[in-house]
This record gives C-alpha cells, sequence and structure tokens, in this order.
C-alpha cells in the first residue's frame, strides 16, 4: 500500500462515500486504486470517468477484452501490480 494517508470506505462521507458505493456495486469492492485517490473525491469522480469513457466507450472500435489486454500488458511492463 502507498504512503499516502487514505480514507477507508467506511469513514468516507459525502462525495467519497457516493463514489466508494458506485465502485462496490461496480466491482464488489473499493480497489486500492480508488482509495488512493480519496483524499481528492473530485479528483477521483473525474478519474473514474475517464476509465469508464475509455473501457466502456464504443467509439474507438476496441472490445472490451482488446482493452483488458493492453491495460494488462502496459501495467507489466510498468511493473505495476494494480
Amino acid at each position: 500500500m502507498a504512503w499516502i494517508r487514505t480514507v477507508a470506505p467506511d469513514e468516507a462521507q459525502g462525495l467519497l462515500a457516493r463514489l466508494y458505493d458506485a465502485a462496490v456495486k461496480r466491482a464488489g469492492k473499493v480497489f486500492n486504486i480508488l482509495r488512493l485517490q480519496s483524499q481528492r473525491p473530485k479528483v477521483l469522480r473525474a478519474s473514474t470517468q475517464l476509465y469508464m469513457e475509455v473501457m466502456f466507450s464504443d467509439e474507438n472500435g476496441l472490445s472490451r477484452a482488446q482493452r483488458e489486454m493492453i491495460a494488462t500488458a502496459v501495467s507489466r511492463a510498468n511493473r505495476c501490480f494494480y
């Protein structure tokens, strides 16, 4: 885990609580990559919107599986375990 202070899901309030609730509905839990942005809920919201657009938009012609393969390859190359 990072050396950044994060807000746990049970401590979240307001916008952050709503974003965490949406994350649980989407993925079943709040992943650490989201918790790392918990000090700035508006940034987390924008980051999530960007992620959703990149991964789920029908505008670029790639399948969801292709997008996940690209994300996995980039993460591996960057030695990122998220």
